[in-house]
């Protein structure tokens, strides 16, 4: 009997001991077994800590406004599994789904495969088989171990690099920049995303042979205050235009992107760096940047749901991302209060995302997510850590996403903000209630 989708998850779920086991002989030798598909002529993967995700929309969105057949794979998902992989920005159905899936399960026989890795093998094969131009993948927990490197890729992104996932890939940016850097090839372009990436990251590159194109040297960002800009986006506190210029003399004057946070320009720039570096395999005019960057949403990255109060969704989870939620704040001033609807996954330094935000929030409401997995944090552990980084916190705790935005509405007036974040479960809980 064929299994539905979500028979076949809780299938995968089931067929590896562990949810995370790095490592490519397993999920090779599958692929090898299926005839060593290759997703499309150029692939782009795109590592990192934060701004993954973003930046592969980007991508995807500037190669398809330059007519480009277009393949991404994404995780984790936000409210359906099948949105982890688009194929020519469609989210793959049900039926293809099944039907790779039971590809993969006819050529593994007894080789045990991860939840990831059934995906990732699903993306190769969805991909190989609907002749695209270009595959966007985004890679995930670290790199060198991760399921997706058994692609080769044309163009190797590292968004950034900050302390994530330390049990696995070690215990600062050094190591963890090392990690990353092994989805890289030799002459082949690296781009490096942040301009002050970790040491370990650019000697791993120098060691693979990788040609390192680095932020704030192979490529620059300026903004400059512009009234066309103004007139375009009239809620923005500062709204700016932007310059994106290459060492090869290369420049592109670019509208500010429908993507909001000022990170965003930095992964606007990265997607355009990564472009760049194909050189005359493909050709995105200047135009064709210009649409994806007016035209690109991700959900659950600042996303809009609600006005009065303004209602904000964020997957950020790390210190990193608090960072780019508090400099989002303070570039965005508000009369109001902020009350933030916070849950945290059990590896996660939740101490760090509460510092990273300190007194720019006015009120905790904290979720517990224990429920809905067994890595979730209960909100009196979250509530915890709260008190030990803000003795003076306002806060309260709720056995669930839902209590705690229910509290937070019920406390905020129609000036004020509220904004859910720290985790895509958090997210997710927020969006389905959303639509």
């Amino acid at each position: 009997m064929t299994r539905t989708l979500a028979e076949w998850l809780a299938y995968q779920e089931r067929t590896h001991p562990r949810d995370i086991a790095l490592g490519l002989e397993r999920v090779r030798a599958v692929w090898e077994v299926m005839g060593a598909p290759h997703p499309a002529p150029i692939v782009i993967t795109v590592g990192g800590t934060n701004g993954k995700g973003s930046t592969v929309a980007l991508l995807e969105g500037m190669l398809r406004a330059a007519g480009y057949r277009t393949g991404c794979y994404t995780s984790p998902h936000l409210l359906r599994y099948n949105e982890r992989i688009r194929i020519e920005g469609e989210d793959a159905s049900d039926e293809t789904l099944v039907a790779s899936f039971e590809r993969i399960e006819a050529a593994r026989g007894d080789i045990p495969q991860t939840y990831f890795e059934f995906g990732t093998l699903a993306a190769i094969d969805l991909m190989a088989r609907a002749s695209l131009d270009v595959a966007v993948l985004e890679v995930g927990l670290g790199g060198r171990l991760d399921a997706v490197n058994i692609i080769d890729p044309d163009v190797a992104v590292v968004t950034t690099v900050d302390l994530d996932h330390q049990d696995w890939l070690g215990g600062d940016r050094d190591s963890i920049g090392r990690e990353k850097a092994g989805i890289a090839r030799a002459g082949r372009p690296a781009i490096v995303g942040e301009p002050a990436p970790p040491a370990g990251l650019l000697q791993a590159l120098r060691d693979i042979g990788a040609d390192i194109v680095r932020a704030g040297e192979a490529f620059t960002v300026t903004t400059a205050p512009s009234a066309l800009a103004a007139e375009a986006a009239p809620t923005r506190a500062a709204p700016t235009d932007w310059r994106w210029t290459h060492r090869d003399g290369t420049v592109l004057d670019l509208p500010w992107p429908a993507l909001d946070a000022p990170v965003q320009i930095t992964n606007a720039a990265t997607a355009i760096a990564a472009i760049h570096a194909l050189g005359s395999r493909v050709d995105v005019s200047p135009e064709a940047i210009r649409r994806a960057l007016e035209q690109v949403r991700v959900a659950g990255r600042l996303q809009r749901i609600a006005e009065r109060p303004r209602t904000l969704v964020d997957v950020g989870h790390n210190p990193q991302a608090a960072r780019a939620l508090a400099a989002w704040l303070d570039a965005e001033p508000s009369a109001g209060r902020v009350f933030a609807v916070y849950g945290a996954l059990a590896d996660k330094d939740v101490a760090g995302v509460v510092a990273a935000l300190g007194r720019r929030i006015d009120g905790w409401f904290l979720a517990g997510l224990e429920r809905d997995t067994p890595r979730g944090l209960p909100a009196d552990a979250i509530a915890a850590t709260l008190a030990a980084v803000l003795p003076d916190a306002a806060a309260q705790a709720f056995p669930d996403v839902a209590r705690a935005w229910a509290a937070a509405r019920a406390a905020a007036g129609d000036e004020d903000t509220v904004l859910l974040f720290g985790s895509f479960f958090v997210a997710g809980a927020a969006l389905s209630k959303a639509t």
